[in-house]
């Protein structure tokens, strides 16, 4: 009965570590990932060892170990990750309800089986197809979840797997076992059910929380398009008043020119002809690109760039109407436009170049942001996008333009090359 302990446990705490190295970027290499995974699964079964054989007749060593082995294992996953922070502690706690699964049904196995070897190989069975099932269903959905900047409430989720663990610990090992109240088999099973269903409940949750940060995305967008069309609007009644002023004038020029032709005042009438070419050249409104969702945004991102003393060059080719969702399309360019005049404008005027180019025609296209940087740039290792220094609530603009990539079918990469940042996103459509 023992040894059985021993190896159903085992196998759950392999699982524990497959769970954590699958679910969570590293770190360190994988070399080095395995290895620190592998030293606790050791340290894992040795304890073990040491509740289930040494002294198996004392609670308060059970008791003691346990907690041992819990901090041990949420040390493990907090260590190995990238990111340390409360989103891992809640995968690192949800790891340990799942594997805590696969050793309560090798003891209900156990129970109405009899037999050691078939509840075990039952047991590897179930942890087999609880991890396939989690990591072909949820964690890319995970990854993408963990690897967003902010991280407010999660502290609060993290209560839901602490409070699913003591309850499984309280009905089904301590201080009571299954085996002396195989009544609590029923209750057990459908606590197991429960949790299911709150872990679905709590994705649906994380999944609103990404919807409401995408909803005020947009609104901050329609905004700033709201906005862009206000500027343009006075813009244009200000050059139409301007116009009628100069055409109303007109006539007074024109016989002003007459007179100083009879005069052969020539260079007078050049000085004239140049104030009514430069009242024109002022009152002309600037357009961009034919797509007027695109050319507001551009035209605001170039007022702010001129405000910061930024040369930009510009290379547009984008049509009126759009092969994509338009509200995206001019969010992401906004956004990285908005990026590089950041990166650059507390540089030297010399340095405050940002070059823009955007296609969208023939069936393709293409983003390309160049930009000087001053401080090393920090590339995350599973997307390859730069990440924000920033804290919470940054580096939003990369994850939107990541998740317009996404949706229509496209790659984005990004890369230094002699001493300027480069941003590239392409897709055929």
């Amino acid at each position: 009965m023992t040894y059985f302990s021993n190896f159903s446990y085992s196998i759950s705490h392999a699982f524990l570590m497959l769970f954590l190295y699958f679910f969570i970027t590293h770190r360190y290499s994988k070399a080095a990932t395995k290895w620190i995974c592998f030293l606790s699964f050791v340290l894992l079964t040795v304890t073990d060892i040491i509740k289930l054989n040494l002294y198996p007749e004392s609670d308060a060593c059970y008791f003691f170990v346990t907690i041992f082995q819990i901090l041990l294992t949420q040390f493990t996953g907090i260590f190995i990750s990238k990111k340390r922070n409360t989103k891992v502690l809640f995968m690192g706690l949800s790891a340990s309800n799942y594997v805590i699964i696969g050793s309560v049904f090798a003891a209900i196995l156990h129970i109405y089986t009899g037999q050691g070897i078939p509840a075990l190989i039952g047991s590897f069975l179930i942890h087999t197809a609880l991890l396939y099932i989690l990591y072909a269903n949820l964690r890319e959905i995970w990854l993408r979840q963990y690897e967003k900047e902010y991280t407010k409430g999660w502290w609060k989720l993290c209560l839901i797997p602490v409070f699913f663990y003591c309850s499984f610990s309280f009905i089904a090992f301590f201080p009571r076992t299954l085996y002396e109240d195989p009544e609590n088999i029923p209750g057990i099973v459908f606590f197991i059910v429960t949790m299911f269903v709150s872990y679905i409940v709590v994705l649906q949750y994380v999944h609103t929380e990404a919807d409401q940060k995408n909803i005020y995305l947009k609104n901050v967008l329609f905004e700033s398009y709201i906005k862009g069309l206000e500027n343009q609007f006075y813009l244009v009644e200000q050059s139409e008043q301007n116009l009628k002023i100069l055409r109303h004038d007109m006539r007074h020029f024109s016989g002003m020119i007459s007179h100083l032709l009879d005069q052969k005042e020539y260079e007078e009438i050049r000085n004239i002809v140049t104030y009514i070419n430069d009242v024109t050249d002022e009152n002309k409104i600037e357009k961009y690109c034919s797509n007027l969702m695109v050319n507001t945004i551009i035209s605001k991102m170039m007022k702010r760039a001129s405000s910061f003393g930024i040369h930009v060059r510009l290379d547009l080719a984008v049509p009126k109407e759009l092969p994509v969702n338009e509200y995206e399309f001019s969010a992401v360019v906004a956004n990285l436009f908005e990026n590089a005049l950041i990166c650059v404008k507390d540089f030297a005027p010399e340095k405050r170049k940002v070059d823009i180019k955007v296609h969208c025609m023939d069936g393709q296209l293409f983003i390309q942001t160049k930009n000087a940087y001053a401080e090393e740039i920090d590339f995350d290792s599973r997307t390859g996008l730069p990440k924000s220094k920033k804290g919470e609530n940054h580096g939003l603009g990369m994850q939107s333009a990541e998740a317009f990539s996404d949706k229509i079918g496209g790659s984005i990469d990004c890369f230094c090359e002699n001493g300027c940042f480069y941003m590239i996103l392409f897709a055929k459509l």
